[in-house]
């Protein structure tokens, strides 16, 4: 090990730069916004055929999101773009299940520990 000559401070290591956490970001099929995945619920249509809403997130299938404003809920259950989204045609039943939901839907933090009550729907 070599000592540092007089006069000469010794070496310090470089600190390394803070690395950024990546945020996934997804956009709201009823607005087109973009936002954080955690902030935006996710409707996922599974393998099965089966609707249902993923508070998760982490479903396997074919997903899509929604913002927590009341108009994307209902843009979304009254006009095509879910089912477009989804690529399967939604029963009157999914329907009155994700009115239902959307009825009872206040923050993301709720929908997130709403996971256990996950009802699929065909």
């Amino acid at each position: 090990m070599s000592m540092p000559l007089p006069g000469n401070p010794p070496r310090r290591k470089k600190s390394k730069p803070v690395r950024v956490k990546h945020v996934p970001v997804r956009t709201c099929v009823a607005c087109r916004e973009p936002g954080a995945k955690r902030g935006l619920t996710r409707i996922v249509r599974t393998p099965e055929g089966a609707v249902l809403i993923d508070p998760t997130g982490k479903a396997n299938g074919r997903g899509a999101y929604l913002c927590d404003k009341p108009g994307c809920w209902d843009r979304a259950v009254t006009t095509p773009l879910l089912a477009r989204s989804l690529n399967v045609d939604l029963t009157q039943e999914t329907r009155d299940y994700i009115k239902e939901f959307a009825a009872g839907h206040s923050s993301p933090e709720e929908s997130h520990q709403a996971g256990a009550d996950s009802k699929e729907l065909a």
